[in-house]
């Protein structure tokens, strides 16, 4: 995975990413609602893939060759509204809309009211089902999108996800990839002790996939990944990316509590105090 990325590059993305951070957690704070656990630890897997790695423009964003991003995990939805925005596809002052009456930004991403975002999503497995979808249809109709779909590991308690992998392998979708979140949490505890789903690389690699595993908050691993992704043709891929719940935040890295949790007042004043440091609310 050892493609040279340079130092600056990488400093623009973990910029990036602490904004986002910011802006997830100015969000949930204003809705009094909202999960703000999943969506701190996929955020950098989502930066890289909207900054970097997918073939994307927010002043064509019907492109028929585009990339496809499917966020599986839904409830992650405010990651993906700030990533988007910061992108260009929203407005920023529409963010701290999050959950409120009216509002485009729901709870769970919703391509109705967004039609940017690819897939209404949120019920386990769903997602990833959808794309494999895209995955094939971009086969059979000659394009050269790449799809893209972040999943949770929880979600991989789900039978529907499975049925969706083992499709994706039989069919060798080779421009299908699947982002794991493996933050090893979930609303009542860790995934282990509620339902395992270890040793997870191997379920990938039975089920025909490339399978990759990394630092989910190291940007060069996870660029490295998704390059080794791009010349993997034969077979699609997984990468299993080992995060951490509520990055960035001391008192909320490892704590299932704030799965489904938002902010205080208090606690997102010194959540935002945390992310203006390089280093988050904690060391790597």
């Amino acid at each position: 995975m050892g493609e040279e990325i340079p130092a600056g590059r990488i400093a623009e993305l973990e910029a990036t990413a602490r904004e986002i951070r910011r802006d997830i957690i100015r969000m949930t704070a204003a809705a009094g609602s909202g999960q703000p656990g999943g969506s701190l630890s996929v955020t950098d897997l989502l930066t890289a893939l909207l900054f970097e790695e997918l073939r994307i423009d927010p002043k064509n964003p019907d492109a028929p060759d585009r990339d496809r991003l499917v966020l599986s995990k839904g409830h992650a939805a405010p990651a993906l509204y700030a990533a988007l925005s910061h992108r260009g596809y929203l407005p920023p002052e529409e963010l701290l809309t999050l959950r409120q009456f009216g509002s485009r930004l729901q709870g769970f991403v919703d391509r109705r009211h967004l039609p940017f975002v690819e897939a209404s999503t949120g019920g386990l497995g769903q997602g990833i089902g959808m794309a494999v979808g895209m995955a094939l249809d971009a086969r059979l109709a000659g394009r050269s999108s790449r799809i893209y779909a972040v999943i949770g590991d929880g979600e991989c308690q789900a039978g529907p996800t499975w049925e969706a992998l083992m499709a994706g392998g039989h069919f060798r979708l080779s421009n299908l990839v699947v982002l794991l979140d493996r933050n090893g949490l979930e609303t009542e505890g860790s995934t282990e002790s509620i339902l395992g789903i270890e040793p997870i690389t191997d379920k990938f690699r039975a089920f025909r996939y490339h399978t990759l595993e990394i630092d989910g908050h190291d940007f060069r691993q996870i660029l490295g990944a998704l390059a080794e992704a791009r010349r993997t043709t034969d077979v699609p891929t997984a990468i299993v990316a080992r995060t951490v719940k509520g990055k960035g935040v001391s008192f909320m890295e490892g704590k299932s509590a704030w799965h489904g949790k938002a902010p205080s007042r208090a606690e997102a004043e010194q959540a935002l105090r945390e992310l203006e440091s390089p280093s988050g609310g904690s060391p790597r």
